[in-house]
């Protein structure tokens, strides 16, 4: 299941920033004043969006990263993905589909979605090995795609932004099987029939998120950890497209050596070789199982991501999930998270100890270049405080550090953001020619990541008035 953390924290959502000053001048002027983040007072500008914007901008080519940590490791990563749901259950045996598996899209998907899962497919069948294929929307398939509308969905499953339910075929019948035994994940013993329900009304990247991340939990893992720093198997939803590591555990899943109904017992027994003949670069060994986190450290990061709850309690749990990290010793991606979600939090009450949180999830993720994409939304923080203070050319050359990593994540929501940023630096430093250049680029990006005119329009407006007149 895709959760609305990135509604909450991610560069979707709107600059921290935004929460400092007005995302709109005063009605009757082209500006305002505004007040920035160290007290004082700008002229806060606006930019309006062309008449024609350019083409939706979208990626074709994908790049393809292998695992880095060791096999062994990847192994007990294995072991806790497929034998626990997200809720902490146990799951008791392997599950998967048995030979081919089909897949199709019921009415009403939007034309842009036919290429993105088309590319989808594709990688699935090279890089994982799977025997999967479209089949028409009026046949049975393995796999169905329907698209519901946004609130209908938000409706029956409040926090989710899409899903995948087992043993039903359509929306109808998962509506009447909910709570019954038919969707116990721990009752099925091998996989005949999933429903994946995608939101209508959203952007193409939003939909093409939903479609990586519950067309690969209808084939495999249906846990997330947060642990996991290079996956969309990571409820902090950094990862937006499948990843070179979750195309090596979906190998794995549809290994000859694996089959559904084998205990964890008998899986963790054939992994080192398994995972030896897919990954020789891993090396060997037994599964070596990491710690699971804290309860205490997830229940806070949930309370910290509920839109549900009060703005206090929010803030509190942010700074409880930090200290927990510390207590922990951690200084891996959760302590990067938690210092993100605090940061988000409590920026407009104390903007310096908020950066600060920034900087240095910025600094723990930018250790390691597996990391480098929530790198990248650190930086964008970083880039619009620096834009804010009038710092034109330090916000460039934060902008420029973070867009190949961006690029190659396939994320354009985060990558329009970012040049939508530069273009403003570009601006205030007196380069106009280039600003107006990589103003246009970030729109065609934008199309693809916000979706609406509308959408493109209000980020633009956002960014315009972070900056100084």
């Amino acid at each position: 299941m895709r959760t609305y953390i990135k509604g909450a924290f991610g560069a979707l959502a709107g600059l921290a920033l935004a929460g400092c000053m007005s995302p709109t001048p005063p009605s009757g002027g082209s500006g305002g004043v505004e007040r920035n983040l160290g007290g004082g007072e700008v002229t806060a500008r606006t930019i309006a969006l062309p008449s024609a914007l350019p083409p939706m901008k979208a990626f074709s080519g994908t790049h393809i990263s292998r695992p880095t940590r060791s096999n062994s490791l990847i192994a007990g990563d294995f072991i806790d993905l497929a034998f626990r749901l997200e809720s902490g259950r146990q799951l008791p045996v392997l599950s998967r589909f048995e030979g081919p598996v089909t897949l199709r899209v019921a009415g009403g998907a939007p034309a842009y979605m036919a290429s993105d899962l088309n590319r989808l497919m594709s990688r699935l069948r090279i890089e994982a090995g799977i025997n999967i294929r479209q089949v028409p929307s009026n046949q049975t398939a393995s796999i169905n795609l329907q698209i519901v509308p946004k609130r209908e969905l938000q409706r029956q499953v409040p926090h989710a932004a899409c899903f995948v339910a087992p043993n039903v075929s359509s929306w109808g019948e998962y509506k009447a099987a909910r709570g019954t035994g038919q969707m116990d994940w721990t009752q099925i013993r091998q996989r005949t029939r999933m429903s994946i329900f995608l939101p209508g009304g959203v952007s193409p990247q939003e939909l093409r998120d939903c479609l990586h991340e519950e067309v690969a939990q209808a084939l495999g893992p249906v846990n997330d950890l947060y642990r996991l720093h290079d996956s969309v198997f990571n409820d902090d939803n950094f990862h937006t497209v499948l990843t070179g590591f979750d195309m090596l555990i979906l190998r794995a899943y549809y290994a000859p050596e694996l089959k559904s109904g084998m205990s964890r017992g008998e899986v963790a027994a054939r992994l080192p070789a398994l995972l030896a003949r897919l990954n020789p670069a891993g090396g060997g060994g037994a599964p070596r199982m990491t710690p699971p986190s804290p309860t205490a450290w997830k229940q806070a990061i949930v309370t910290a991501l509920g839109h549900g709850n009060a703005m206090t309690r929010r803030q509190s749990a942010a700074k409880r999930a930090v200290a927990i990290a510390k207590q922990q010793g951690w200084n891996d991606t959760r302590m990067a998270f938690s210092l993100f979600a605090m940061g988000r939090l409590t920026l407009t009450r104390d903007s310096k100890n908020a950066f600060a949180a920034f900087r240095e999830a910025e600094r723990i993720y930018r250790a390691r270049p597996e990391t480098a994409l929530q790198a990248a939304h650190m930086g964008v923080q970083l880039a619009a405080y620096s834009l804010s203070a009038g710092r034109a050319e330090e916000a460039v050359a934060i902008v420029n550090t973070h867009l190949g990593p961006v690029k190659r994540a396939e994320n354009a929501a985060l990558l329009a953001t970012l040049l939508m940023i530069k273009a403003e630096a570009l601006d205030h430093a007196g380069r106009g020619t280039e600003a107006q250049l990589v103003r246009l680029d970030s729109l065609g990006w934008a199309r693809y990541g916000f979706g609406s005119n509308a959408q493109v329009g209000a980020r633009l407006k956002e960014i315009a008035a972070i900056s100084p007149g």
